[in-house]
């Protein structure tokens, strides 16, 4: 009898296993591997980021310096808590929200939008985005921009991209928008230090054409600190 209890709950923890697994796969893999190996490379940064004990809600760890590019009163404080994550150190990704059809068609254009509108299409383009395995498209910095942030290349001068299974993005805004986009609900650090600049943070997914504009400002301050230059401004 004890034999098939260890049976059973071998199976159930190997079930268990395989589950945790293909869920991590279904939202994208955060540019790991979408393979064994790399899944139980991000349960063992996992275990040692609860041990560090993170709080990415903690905006003290971003610098408190730099030039910001927002403009605050397009970023209103987000209504309502903030969404769930799931249980992976990567991807970082929220539980889906429902958004309207507008704002996803709008929010999932955003990338090409931004690279094909004057003035910005003379500093960024669009192409698979590194960071997330080439999943998705992303902004990035044309290579012959002289005023191009040089830190950027921890994350190969990518600028923003949206995840495509649950609406939310990664974008590298300077520091001083990184704490004003936590401080107002709409985002919080990346969980991987040292793979991305402070400033490298998750934005939460729009659920609505209102939300689609906020995350539109946040993208364009992004573009600017990208270059170095408030591109409005300037042209």
């Amino acid at each position: 009898m004890a034999m098939q209890y260890i049976i059973a709950g071998v199976a159930a923890a190997g079930l268990a296993f395989w589950y945790d697994f293909k869920s991590w796969q279904s939202f994208g893999t955060g540019g790991t591997p979408s393979t064994l190996q790399g899944y139980l490379k991000v349960r063992r940064w996992g275990l040692y980021l609860l041990y560090t004990r993170q709080n990415l809600l903690d905006a003290s760890p971003i610098p408190d310096s730099g030039t910001s590019y927002i403009k605050p009163q397009r970023v209103p404080d987000r209504i309502g808590s903030r969404p769930g994550l799931t249980r992976w150190t990567l991807p970082q990704r929220q539980f889906p929200e429902k958004i309207t059809p507008g704002a996803s068609a709008t929010l999932h254009n955003l990338m090409q939008e931004f690279a094909n509108t004057t003035p910005y299409l003379r500093y960024i383009e669009t192409r698979p985005s590194k960071t997330e395995g080439g999943t998705g498209p992303a902004i990035y910095v044309k290579p012959d921009v002289k005023t191009i942030n040089p830190v950027a290349h921890k994350i190969f001068y990518e600028v923003a991209h949206v995840h495509p299974a649950e609406n939310s993005l990664h974008v590298y805004v300077s520091p001083q928008d990184a704490k004003l986009v936590m401080k107002r609900g709409w985002g919080q650090r990346f969980p991987v230090t040292w793979l991305a600049p402070p400033s490298w943070i998750m934005v939460y997914a729009p659920r609505n054409e209102e939300e689609v504009e906020v995350v539109r400002e946040i993208v364009r301050a992004a573009v600017c600190h990208a270059v170095n230059q408030d591109i409005e401004a300037s042209s």
